[in-house]
């Protein structure tokens, strides 16, 4: 298992960026939670591959084209 970890970076403008790493699935969200809670509202957001990972295994979203 990777070691898990939050990172936040603040640039020269003050923008807090804060990345969460050997997370897998929403717990990343869960873990980092607090820290939004601190530091105010959010402007954006992103979700990493390791998002749609449970227990290490990648979950593929299917869009159907045809019905």
């Amino acid at each position: 298992m990777s070691k898990q970890k939050i990172v936040i970076d603040i640039d020269s403008n003050g923008e807090v960026k804060i990345e969460t790493v050997g997370f897998s699935g929403p717990a990343c969200l869960k873990e980092s939670a607090f820290l939004k809670q601190l530091l105010g509202h959010e402007t954006s957001y992103s979700l990493t591959p390791t998002f749609y990972q449970k227990d290490g295994v990648e979950i593929k979203k299917h869009i159907n084209l045809c019905g």
